[in-house]
């Protein structure tokens, strides 16, 4: 068997045969499931396998993304509930916690991604949610700034598995096509995270007696719901469609058939340097990277939101009410963005800008209104249109890129192991990280300065977005004009069979792990 470290290296580009029958680890793992099979799927079938995968893998993402996005944002909630006298901190300290988080995400997130991608993803996302619910409860017991920076350190450790986890998952079990809407459908969580932290949180304002304080009750309720999450998440979230219980062997192989349109194959553990090159040379991986890092220099618009209506001028009891309408407003945000961008034929540019122009008028207003508060609260209720352009993104980046190593790996410190949604997430950190530092005390109770940061970020991001979508254009209708490349057309991999014999089985090209440039017949999804 040949010890190949790339399939270009190994297939003849002039006679399109292999010499010889390709290393079953420079494949695609689909490429086991279904070498040397003649599958036919009818689209009653695919659509079938569809519904089972959404009933089975879609609650559970969203449950835990719904917990994970409220309890990182406990903190914000809790600078209305006591927090600043209970754990002797000031705003200063608090906007460092914020910082603390996204930096200790930055800094692991070379470990957590090379557990990513040699240990089963769904399993290894199941011990990190149970660390972060350790690392939640702990924050009750917090009495100093100290105390608070240790907690956070851990849940920006374990931050790192998750959101990368969970669109590794997705671009495994789900189409091009789908993937926006999935996306969508978890991000959504995030509308219903704080509405149900806003009702907790109110509800702790009603606990008279004992020894804690409303922020510290809110801090031991969604760590113990937390903890619950990561033991259903052990025994029942899949690694990838190859392994998932809840699908027959036959229907791990239609699985598998269904994603073959995306071109980009489902998994692959063996590392391609080739891939890491072509990932840092490639344009669009440094326009994704400067459009999360600029557009999460707002997300902490999140952590701050409490903050700012209090200082429109209402009181706490109705700041913390008030902020189940924030979530609402995400719920809608979210979901008429993500549909728009799923039905919008090659819209996801165009879906995102439009609701960053919304946006932009939101922060406008709250900027030049007069201090009247609903009018305030109006206002920054339009201006959270703002959350929704990321999430296409996301699901952007599974759409345009492929090659296992390309998409999945990372590594801050080696230049030899990156990839690009390794980038996306150090753009995600960094943005995020310098994003709580211009929130100060001086600004207040107003934040004329901030307001006006969040309007030029969202401005630039929705004018990187639509430059992006005219290179993608671009290369799209470049590849319209090349001749068909027929490289990879017959390609081979040995496998044993039941008998013990090996024999030569052919690979479809969609399961050798080619890169979106490799693969000429790949177009970009608009």
């Amino acid at each position: 068997m040949a010890d190949s470290s790339s399939v270009s290296d190994t297939v003849s580009k002039h006679d399109h045969v292999v010499k010889p029958a390709l290393d079953s680890r420079v494949v695609d793992v689909a490429a086991h499931l279904t070498a040397g099979k003649e599958i036919v799927l009818e689209p009653e079938e695919a659509a079938r396998i569809r519904r089972k995968i959404d009933w089975h893998l879609m609650p559970l993402m969203c449950v835990l993304y719904m917990m994970q996005f409220a309890d990182k944002t406990t903190l914000g909630q809790s600078a209305v509930l006591g927090l600043f006298d209970g754990a002797h901190i000031d705003q200063n300290q608090f906007n460092w916690l914020n910082t603390i988080f996204y930096l200790f995400f930055l800094g692991f997130e070379y470990p957590q991604n090379v557990a990513l991608q040699y240990l089963p993803v769904g399993k290894w996302m199941s011990a990190n949610i149970f660390v972060w619910s350790v690392a939640l409860l702990c924050h009750a017991a917090c009495t100093n700034f100290g105390g608070l920076f240790a907690c956070r350190a851990f849940l920006g450790i374990c931050e790192g598995a998750i959101t990368p986890g969970f669109m590794i998952v997705t671009s495994m079990f789900y189409t091009r096509k789908e993937q926006s809407q999935r996306v969508g459908y978890w991000f959504l969580m995030n509308g219903a995270a704080i509405i149900m932290l806003g009702l907790i949180a109110f509800g702790t304002l009603h606990i008279t007696g004992g020894p804690l304080e409303p922020w510290q009750w809110l801090m031991i309720i969604f760590g113990s719901i937390t903890l619950i999450v990561s033991v259903l998440f052990w025994f029942f979230f899949p690694d990838s469609p190859a392994t998932a219980r809840f699908l027959t062997p036959e229907e791990r192989v239609l699985a598998v058939e269904r994603i073959k349109v995306n071109q980009a194959g489902l998994e692959n553990k063996h590392w391609k340097k080739e891939q890491l090159i072509e990932c840092l040379m490639d344009p669009k991986t440094w326009f994704f990277f400067f459009i999360s890092a600029i557009s999460n220099v707002t997300n902490s618009l999140s952590n701050q939101r409490q903050i700012i209506v209090k200082g429109f001028g209402f009181d706490v009891k109705s700041t913390t009410l008030f902020g189940c309408v924030d979530g609402a407003v995400e719920i809608i945000v979210i979901f008429c963005t993500v549909t728009s961008a799923t039905h919008w034929k090659n819209g996801r540019a165009y879906s995102a800008s439009l609701a960053y122009a919304v946006a932009i008028l939101g922060s406008i207003l709250v900027n030049a209104l007069p201090n009247e508060k609903y009018g305030l609260l109006f206002s920054y209720w339009i201006s959270i249109t703002s959350i929704a352009p990321f999430v296409v993104v996301l699901a952007w980046v599974g759409g345009v890129t492929a090659g296992h190593t390309k998409r999945q790996w990372l590594a801050v410190f080696r230049a030899h192991r990156i990839s690009t949604n390794a980038i996306v997430m150090i753009g995600y950190a960094v943005g995020n990280a310098v994003g709580s530092q211009y929130w100060k005390v001086q600004y207040q109770p107003r934040n004329h300065v901030p307001w006006a940061i969040l309007s030029a970020c969202w401005f630039t991001t929705a004018v990187l977005i639509l430059i992006l979508r005219t290179y993608l254009a671009s290369q799209n209708a470049r590849r319209d004009k090349e001749p068909r490349d027929g490289t990879y057309d017959n390609v081979y991999v040995n496998e044993k069979s039941s008998e013990g014999t090996v024999e030569a089985l052919k690979v479809d090209k969609e399961f050798l792990d080619l890169t979106d440039i490799q693969n000429r017949d790949f177009r970009y999804v608009l």
